[in-house]
């Protein structure tokens, strides 16, 4: 039987962490940053880890994550 394979595109984006949550970049900070509030932006910086029905999506992608 062959290696079932990652999504390239997800391996990318998300990683997991040893309890097996799903961890990603914050949302809503490609464009429009003149429209929103400094607390708002300062407060999506970094990553974030991903609601329990966003992860289960990505880790369809990752057959070998926790």
């Amino acid at each position: 039987m062959p290696k079932m394979k990652n999504k390239s595109s997800v391996k990318k984006r998300f990683r997991v962490t040893g309890t097996g949550k799903v961890i990603g970049a914050q949302a809503g900070k490609r464009h429009g940053m003149i429209k929103r509030t400094n607390k708002q932006i300062r407060n999506q910086r970094g990553t974030t880890i991903l609601a329990v029905g966003d992860a289960r999506l990505v880790k369809i992608h990752m057959p070998y994550a926790k």
